[in-house]
């Protein structure tokens, strides 16, 4: 699939025609830019309305084909994103069950969601207004599936970090801990390296500890589990007096039916994540057929404005869209000035020091309208 095309129209002379026009321009590619894909652009004729109406619109027209290219590719990303993570084979993208470089190359005008009659300003407009919606809702759907992620994210931390910050449930038995009217049982995590100063000293820290109480549950890289045993109400103390020593004594409640709490929610948010991941990707796959469909509208009323402030009235010119290689540039815009009347090329024609001003406030120094259109 080609990735970048231009959007082109050639005005038509006095004694020629379109199709005439397409015949030579078809001929010249296949003989100078043979590897140059060329399609007919079919744009119908669009209410033109006013002089003043048509230059209003064109201050805006690049404006919004960022806008509306740039919510096109957020989504795009957004796919390949959610198909990475999925393990998804890509897909082609479609609009309408075509894929969307076909949809572009082989483009009908919409009539019935675009009628030809309404005034060029609320064809654009309604373009912007129904891309818009579809922007807010992925920032909306998108919001919901990253803070299900967050929330997994931080659990998956927990259980994979070190003994200091991770999850101890699952490293914890029932019968690793006292708790009794006056004994309970603490969770110390002691680094690699302390590890005799711990066995040494934890039994002297305060006065009411259990002797040769302490169990090793775990290591990882980094720290060891231990468990120690004292007296209920020397808890706090002990607490104090490691914290002294640089033992980190960590909170821990040993109770099944909290650990079963836990599991549930931790199979809710996966059943979420999979859930939301999914609809999110059908929605992607949706809204991203529609969001092309009107970009290429847009793209239409675009080439037809410009042509009609770039040639004048009536309008008689031919568009077309085509996808040169970087190689065949040079050659395939030698080829459409050819095709431009001497008079007209002159004018457009700049020197080395910049390009003219063209409308909608790209730089072009083409004697016929031309603007770049990337699918990615």
């Amino acid at each position: 699939m080609a990735t970048r095309y231009w959007a082109v129209s050639l005005p038509v002379g006095q004694s020629s025609s379109p199709s005439s026009l397409w015949s030579r321009l078809q001929e010249s590619i296949s003989k100078q830019a043979f590897d140059t894909p060329l399609y007919r652009f079919s744009i119908p004729n669009l209410r033109i309305g006013t002089l003043d109406s048509l230059l209003a619109l064109s201050d805006d027209l690049l404006k919004s084909n960022n806008f509306i290219e740039g919510v096109s590719h957020k989504i795009r990303r957004q796919i390949e994103e959610l198909e990475r993570v999925s393990g998804v084979v890509s897909s082609s993208l479609t609009v309408d069950g075509v894929p969307v470089d076909s949809y572009l190359t082989r483009f009908v005008w919409d009539e019935a969601k675009y009628p030809t009659m309404s005034p060029l300003k609320d064809i654009v407009d309604g373009i912007q207004v129904q891309v818009a919606k579809i922007e807010d809702d992925l920032k909306v759907r998108v919001s919901e599936y990253s803070n299900v992620r967050s929330q997994l994210n931080a659990i998956n931390r927990k259980q994979a970090g070190s003994l200091a910050v991770r999850d101890l449930s699952n490293l914890v038995k029932p019968q690793d801990i006292i708790s009794t009217e006056h004994l309970t049982t603490l969770l110390a995590i002691v680094s690699k390296y302390s590890q005799k100063d711990w066995l040494s000293s934890y039994e002297t820290l305060t006065t009411y500890v259990v002797p040769r109480s302490s169990k090793k549950l775990h290591e990882d890289s980094e720290y060891v589990l231990y468990t120690v045993t004292l007296f209920s109400r020397d808890a706090d103390n002990f607490r104090a007096k490691a914290r002294e020593r640089n033992f980190q004594i960590r909170d821990f409640e040993c109770n099944s039916e909290t650990q079963e709490t836990r599991k549930q929610e931790l199979e809710k948010l996966m059943q979420d994540q999979e859930t939301l991941k999914s609809s999110l990707l059908q929605w992607c796959y949706t809204s991203y057929g529609e969001v092309f469909s009107s970009w290429m509208h847009f793209c239409a009323v675009r080439v037809f404005s410009e042509s009609i402030l770039r040639y004048g009235l009536p309008p008689t010119f031919l568009s077309v869209v085509l996808s040169p290689s970087l190689k065949s540039e040079k050659k395939v815009r030698s080829i459409l000035e050819a095709l431009c009347s001497s008079s007209n090329s002159t004018y457009w024609k700049t020197d080395d020091d910049g390009g003219v001003a063209g409308f909608g406030g790209e730089v072009d120094a083409h004697p016929y309208v031309s603007f770049t259109i990337n699918l990615i």
